[in-house]
């Protein structure tokens, strides 16, 4: 297709695009020009791509898909405007399919706390640190960067703060380095402290002295992959699929938790370091639709509850 190699060639050389996106790149624009048949692309309007949007919904392509590559054209058309092949890009008056937005993973109450007792399956050294882990993660919801990449000074204040008030907070410094507090619980101070005793056992690099999770990794602290195999190691014994299991399930789980326990949005929202709301908003549709799943499994007039009752 005329055209084609030069604005694949300007997206890797430019943009440093890897090889399976130009590929995807390539069967969109491709399946678009068989759909315009011995039309010039000079002459495409807007009824062409409105007209191929349909097409595309009569072959079940699904919304993701349809926008994606109307997302591939529009940059098509962009490239070809600044070559001054085309007049304008008539791609740029177009709506894009509407997606479902999919309701992130998470994990029930239930299932967070069979992570937790699975870690006493452990040699004490690593039940101290996954433990540890856990704790911080499920009490805090921060992301898995923030806690893996946690100071050593920063546990030692919040440590010295809750033995001096009670009660304590992280402060975390989160995208666009914008700070946060994130408050801990009772078993996550009491599983930090236990941590610390041990601490020391686990090898570091040459920067790995200043980490709380030290490691032999090139940061100098436990990666973020080496904690996700940790987690999905732990989920097998807690009876929890791997495919069900990462550090942002975790996250997932804190937030929903705290909406269905009747905590407010726009807490959580500071508490995740979420700059726009709409975000976190996700996570209340995950709360209707375990309530929605409540009231079909156990309402007396449901039709699970009256199929169990003629059972």
């Amino acid at each position: 297709m005329k055209y084609l190699n030069q604005f694949l060639e300007s997206l890797s050389a430019e943009r440093g695009y890897a090889l399976n996106t130009l590929e995807a790149y390539a069967r969109d624009i491709k399946d678009f020009n068989i759909f315009l048949k011995e039309k010039l692309l000079e002459d495409v309007k807007k009824i062409d791509i409105q007209q191929y949007l349909l097409h595309l919904k009569e072959r079940a392509i699904v919304p993701s898909s349809r926008a994606r590559k109307i997302s591939a054209l529009r940059q098509f058309f962009n490239f070809l405007l600044e070559e001054e092949v085309v007049s304008e890009n008539p791609t740029l008056l177009i709506d894009l399919p509407k997606q479902e937005r999919r309701l992130p993973k998470t994990l029930t109450e239930e299932e967070v706390f069979a992570l937790i007792e699975a870690t006493h399956d452990l040699d004490n050294r690593e039940r101290s640190r996954l433990l540890c882990l856990l704790e911080i993660l499920y009490a805090t919801g921060m992301r898995v960067s923030e806690l893996v990449s946690l100071q050593l000074n920063t546990a030692l204040i919040a440590l010295r703060t809750a033995q001096e008030k009670g009660n304590s907070a992280f402060i975390i410094k989160g995208k666009g380095n914008v700070e946060r507090l994130t408050p801990l619980t009772p078993s996550a101070i009491k599983a930090l402290e236990d941590y610390l005793k041990i601490r020391e056992t686990f090898e570091a690099g040459v920067n790995g002295k200043k980490w709380l999770f030290p490691s032999r990794s090139a940061e100098g602290h436990l990666t973020r992959q080496r904690f996700g195999q940790l987690l999905k190691k732990i989920s097998l014994q807690a009876g929890i699929s791997t495919q069900r299991i990462s550090p942002h399930v975790m996250r997932h789980a804190f937030a929903t938790h705290l909406l269905h326990h009747g905590a407010d949005l726009i807490s959580v929202q500071k508490l995740l370091g979420h700059s726009d709301i709409s975000t976190t908003q996700i996570y209340t549709h995950v709360v209707d639709s375990q309530k929605q799943k409540l009231v079909f499994d156990h309402h007396p007039l449901s039709d699970a509850t009256k199929n169990s009752r003629k059972a």
